[in-house]
């Protein structure tokens, strides 16, 4: 019996499907399932034992004293536009630091969700180094609270016999529908291009760097959910943090380029400003350093961005599907 928080999310939901082909079913989903019901489709037609209200998690598990072989946790406020501290300290960080304790002290293996936010503009580099994490600095609120929990985790005294803190990269895929401005830029891409024939990317604003030639290390959700199965079944893999992207990052004009050639449809893509609000926190390159995964033993091929795009607009955007 695994459980799963942030179930209903994009890759919490993904997480679900990929378990669920794989055979497991003995799966308790945790999330705001009340309050957040545009991501009810994210969860039709997969198999698990019970949902549970993210509010009412420890009061039920501490009732019903599942028998757990492993927590995945991957709920967590996500809003990179988000500015209330507290609010992150209540659903990235206390939340967080809760599940650690009882997975700690019941020795239930645990991998959480942390991200490439943490590393801010990258002046440290992306190398998921536990030595550098208490250098870095996030450029949002939400990064910081990911990189605080990191810090935290690092420094405990008791842990759960094998963890995993995994720093997602630019994750794109299937049952991100729900996530409106914060969904992927391939999503954005595939709606303006049906509406409108075009698409507009942001203009650079950072002298050297050419329009469209920001660049990201975007990862299918599909690889995503592969790795994150992979380590909590090959439990020797060393314990702590984990870059999770391709290694190879790409332009978001590779990007809509990409999604255009899917769509089947000439390639019309132009400039805009970069919104105020973001511009100042807007991160120009991410590139995971993967050589710790390949070293505890991972060594399955990562889709390319092409690959990934082509699977994901022709299966899940075009027809509407989820998976």
């Amino acid at each position: 019996m695994y459980l799963l928080t942030g179930a209903a999310g994009f890759i919490g939901s993904a997480l679900v499907r990929y378990l669920n082909d794989q055979g497991i079913t003995d799966l308790i989903l945790v999330d705001d399932f009340m309050h957040y019901q545009d991501k009810t489709p994210n969860l039709l037609e997969k198999q698990f034992r019970q949902k549970i209200e993210r509010d009412q998690l420890f009061d039920r598990w501490d009732e019903e004293r599942w028998p757990l072989k492993g927590v995945y946790h991957l709920g967590a406020r996500t809003d990179t536009t988000e500015t209330d501290k507290a609010l992150f300290d209540r659903l990235n960080r206390e939340y967080s630091k809760e599940i650690w304790r009882r997975c700690a002290q019941n020795a239930i293996p645990l991998v959480y969700a942390s991200s490439a936010a943490t590393y801010g503009e990258g002046e440290h580099g992306y190398v998921d180094d536990h030595e550098v994490v208490n250098q870095l600095t996030p450029l949002n609120e939400y990064g910081r609270s990911k990189n605080d929990f990191d810090a935290w985790a690092l420094q405990q005294p008791t842990a759960p016999p094998h963890w995993y803190g995994l720093k997602f990269f630019n994750v794109y895929g299937p049952n991100e529908y729900h996530k409106g401005r914060m969904a992927s830029v391939i999503w954005h891409t595939f709606r303006q291009v049906k509406a409108t024939g075009a698409m507009k990317l942001f203009r650079s604003h950072r002298e050297g760097i050419a329009n469209g030639h920001q660049s990201r290390d975007f990862i299918y959700v599909k690889d995503l959910c592969r790795v994150n199965h992979w380590l909590m079944d090959n439990l020797p893999s060393p314990s702590g943090l984990y870059n999770l992207g391709t290694g190879t990052a790409r332009t978001f004009l590779d990007l809509a380029t990409a999604t255009f050639r899917a769509m089947d449809v000439p390639v019309d893509i132009s400039f805009i400003d970069t919104p105020i609000d973001i511009r100042e926190k807007y991160q120009y390159f991410t590139e995971a350093d993967m050589s710790k995964l390949r070293s505890a033993g991972y060594t399955a091929p990562f889709y390319s961005l092409e690959e990934g795009i082509m699977d994901y607009v022709v299966n899940y955007l075009a027809p509407g599907e989820y998976w």
